[in-house]
């Protein structure tokens, strides 16, 4: 995937979590699940696309 896409995704992305957390009213520890949930979705994708998952495939874990 081209670098363009990944960076307006990542504003993109941004954005509506910035709107989100600005605009709607919601209990801290919600936003804050909210903000975990976003980023830990992100940082999956960016390892998706920068082919990290399909490196961890080939990886063995000595069994004892």
């Amino acid at each position: 995937m081209p670098l363009l896409p990944v960076i307006v995704t990542l504003i993109v992305v941004g954005v509506l979590l910035w709107l989100v957390n600005s605009f709607i009213p919601m209990e801290a520890r919600i936003k804050q699940l909210l903000n975990v949930v976003v980023l830990i979705v992100v940082v999956l994708w960016l390892l998706q696309v920068f082919g990290v998952f399909a490196y961890m495939s080939t990886v063995t874990v000595p069994r004892r």
